[in-house]
């Protein structure tokens, strides 16, 4: 009975740590061994290059799917000197009596190394210590196993170090990495290499977490937990502009992430436009005191196609804009050319010549409100310039003195948009109010209409936002376009076009373009490529979230992603991206405070 008792005792002791630490099952082999179900194969670094970069152990320590241990052992400086010394003398010695040019030279290489190590230790007073690193790949999988290894392999070699599986030594190095087990004198003494203590702590993973612009503001958290903050303003070599693009998925927090950006651009005085194509926003808007105005008939939210906006005039060359003041093309003539795509999107079946007798009643409508190629708009009210029902009545009055077969055609398609239910969304005087540092225009009425109409509103909402964002030089202002496929269409591409072109020219007047879509695809066909692909690749700023299938394809392709960068786009994680600013890649986790959680409200992106 006694005995018994003892031997619960006995179980009530067991370290349940131990417990946890404890493989199931562990069988060696020459150069792997099983952990459990996982394939396992520890590595030590034999060499390291001469020079490295600072940061360089993160690149060690990151390698997705291994465990990687650090040992470091500072040693006596003077004996060390003296060991140095001694190697100086004797590479200077095989140098000059050498007669074979690559032995002289490395040995004058390897000497001059030596004086620049004497240097850091006794001039600058250097601790020097000594660093063990093994790299354990681990997998569940035999085939994804070795493609685990020869990613270690190839990451290794990139950072100029050597590794290699040291045989019949598995089971060693398992006890030497094992947190249960001391280090072992047999494994130090193989992989044990001399670096100053500035090497170490310089490359040391924990140094590089986090990423900070010194301005701006939170952004989130890097995958060390370090805070990610950015200024999206700042300018640098590799981030040359300001614009956003943001791709993933239906609901891995686009929105959410967008919200996000707008309150903290927001309170750092940034001016707001939004196009809303959900009703996602509106009660942020409301949260923050902006403009929420109805694209759809809305009584404040009216915007005439046919006025004229005064647009800037530089001197930078494009093919792709007619902007130079030298060229003698003025506000009105620039203005038929957005006239032309306006009318091209809503309905793309008009003819050249119909086309053409269009925009010569245009020129005549504008000359009979006294408004011709010399007028300076900047010096007009909106209620100076005619409406679609102006110019329905105009073209009526002509066809009734030229029984013009054309126009009467062309009074027959502009019938909708100037007495039927398309009137209700563009014609009359703009009544938009700007008044606001947050201007939110909700497009979800457009949903139940026809292609057309969404695509032409979008476009006339977008020149009106070119203009605000022209006004001023010195005023930030960001546009966001929330479900940018919707912009899209293939027939008559002169929408995306220009949202290209402000793109590329946005950063001259202060501004930040965002783009959000949940497909790559929609804007790499081969019809529209040229100009939907500069949508993803001019933007400094790149937040891709969760995606699969085709799009983790084209997107993998488009920006050159990595296995691991794969990996994570794969996993779909709500909240989780990979951010680029410029050249600079890093997984992020955006977590919202609270406070922010209550402005965004409860429409959507949650």
């Amino acid at each position: 009975m006694a005995k018994k008792i003892n031997m619960k005792n006995k179980k009530k002791q067991t370290n349940p740590m131990l417990d946890i630490l404890t493989p199931v099952g562990l069988r060696f082999n020459k150069n792997t061994l099983h952990i459990g179900e996982s394939f396992t194969k520890i590595y030590g670094i034999i060499k390291y290059p001469n020079k490295v970069k600072s940061e360089w152990l993160s690149k060690i320590t990151n390698i997705p799917n291994t465990v990687v241990t650090i040992g470091i052992k500072p040693v006596d400086n003077t004996n060390l000197i003296t060991a140095i010394s001694r190697n100086i003398t004797y590479d200077r010695s095989l140098a000059e009596s050498s007669k074979d040019a690559l032995t002289r030279q490395r040995a004058e290489k390897s000497a001059e190394d030596g004086e620049k190590i004497i240097t850091q230790i006794d001039r600058e007073n250097e601790t020097v210590a000594l660093m063990t690193i093994c790299v354990a790949t681990m997998s569940r999988e035999e085939q994804d196993f070795k493609r685990v290894c020869r990613r270690s392999e190839s990451i290794i070699s990139v950072l100029k170090c050597k590794m290699r599986a040291i045989p019949n030594l598995q089971k060693e190095l398992f006890k030497h990495i094992y947190p249960t087990f001391t280090n072992k004198e047999k494994i130090e003494n193989i992989l044990q290499k001399i670096v100053p203590i500035s090497t170490f702590v310089g490359g040391f993973p924990f140094a590089r977490s986090g990423f900070n612009d010194g301005s701006g503001y939170y952004l989130g958290a890097d995958s060390n937990g370090g805070l990610v903050i950015t200024d999206i303003w700042k300018r640098e070599s590799d981030r040359t502009n300001s614009n956003i693009v943001i791709m993933g998925n239906s609901g891995v927090g686009k929105s959410t992430v967008i919200k996000h950006i707008i309150i903290s651009e927001y309170m750092n005085n940034t001016k707001i436009i939004l196009i809303d194509p959900e009703s996602e926003y509106k009660e942020l808007c409301k949260n923050l005191g902006g403009n929420l105005i109805n694209t759809v008939g809305g009584t404040k939210g009216k915007i005439n196609p046919l006025q004229i906006r005064p647009l800037p005039k530089d001197d930078e060359s494009d093919t792709d804009r007619l902007f130079n003041e030298d060229n003698g093309i003025n506000d009105l003539a620039l203005h038929m050319k957005n006239l032309e795509i306006f009318f091209s999107l809503y309905n793309n079946s008009l003819t050249d010549m119909q086309m053409a007798t269009l925009k010569n009643m245009l020129v005549k409508l504008y000359n009979n409100f006294n408004i011709d190629w010399s007028t300076d708009v900047t010096k007009l009210k909106a209620e100076d310039f005619p409406t679609f029902k102006d110019l329905h009545n105009l073209i009526l009055q002509e066809l009734q003195a030229t029984k013009s077969n054309i126009l009467s055609e062309i009074a027959i398609l502009l019938s909708d948009i100037a007495n039927g239910s398309d009137s209700f969304i563009w014609n009359g005087h703009t009544t938009v109010e700007d008044n606001s540092n947050f201007i939110c225009f909700d497009t979800n009425g457009l949903q139940g209409t026809s292609d057309n109409v969404k695509r032409t509103q979008y476009f006339n909402i977008l020149t009106y936002c070119w203009e605000k964002i022209c006004k001023n030089r010195n005023e930030k202002i960001m546009l966001i376009c929330d479900e940018s496929y919707l912009m899209i269409d293939e027939k008559v591409p002169q929408s995306l076009v220009y949202l290209r072109n402000m793109m590329k020219r946005v950063r001259k007047y202060e501004g930040s373009l965002a783009v959000i879509s949940h497909s790559v695809v929609d804007f790499l066909s081969d019809n529209i490529k040229q100009y939907g692909q500069a949508l993803l690749d001019i933007p400094t700023y790149k937040i891709l979230m969760g995606t699969d299938g085709q799009n983790l394809k084209e997107t993998t392709k488009l920006y050159d992603l990595t296995e691991a960068e794969q990996d994570l786009l794969l996993a779909k994680k709500r909240g989780h991206a990979l951010f680029m600013a410029g050249a600079k890649r890093l997984h992020i986790n955006f977590t919202i405070p609270e406070y922010k959680l209550e402005y965004m409200g409860k429409s959507g992106g949650r």
